[in-house]
C-alpha cells in the first residue's frame, strides 16, 4: 500500500531552555505573534501561528535541544527576504551556517537558534 498524505509533515516541536527567551527570539526572527499555552497538554507549549489554525503547525516547548544543530532542521516561513531573517537571527542571538541555497519553491538559509536547533529560514518563491 503507498501511503501519499497531502501533507507529510502535520506537527513540529521545537525543544527550548528558557520558554520566554525562545518565544522572543522566533517572535523578532519571524515577525509572527506566538501565544502561550500553559493547560492543553502536558507541558507548557509556546504555539507557532497557521493561517487557518488547521494547517501545518508547531509548538515551542521545554526540552533538551540536541547540541551544535544535530538534530532535525525544521524550516520556517519568513515574512520577507532570507537576507532580511539572517539579520533578524544574528540580532537575535542565533547563528547563520549557509546560504541562501535556490530551489524551485524559492530560497533558504540553514541556521541554528540560540538553543543550538537546526533551522531553516524559508523565503517562498514571488508567485
Amino acid at each position: 500500500m503507498a501511503f501519499t498524505p497531502e501533507h507529510m509533515c502535520v506537527w513540529f516541536e521545537i525543544p527550548v531552555r528558557d520558554m520566554d527567551a525562545a518565544s522572543a527570539f522566533y517572535t523578532q526572527v519571524l515577525g509572527v505573534s506566538i501565544t502561550r499555552d500553559d493547560t492543553s497538554g502536558p507541558n507548557p507549549m509556546a504555539m507557532l501561528p497557521t493561517r487557518t489554525g488547521d494547517g501545518i503547525g508547531g509548538h515551542l516547548y521545554p526540552g533538551q535541544p540536541a547540541t551544535g544543530g544535530q538534530g532535525p532542521t525544521i524550516h520556517l516561513a519568513v515574512p520577507d527576504t532570507v537576507e532580511a531573517a539572517a539579520a533578524r537571527c544574528r540580532e537575535a542571538g542565533g547563528q547563520v551556517l549557509y546560504g541562501p541555497i535556490t530551489i524551485p519553491a524559492g530560497r533558504f538559509l540553514y541556521c541554528i537558534d540560540p538553543d543550538g536547533n537546526s533551522i531553516g529560514l524559508f523565503e517562498a518563491k514571488a508567485a
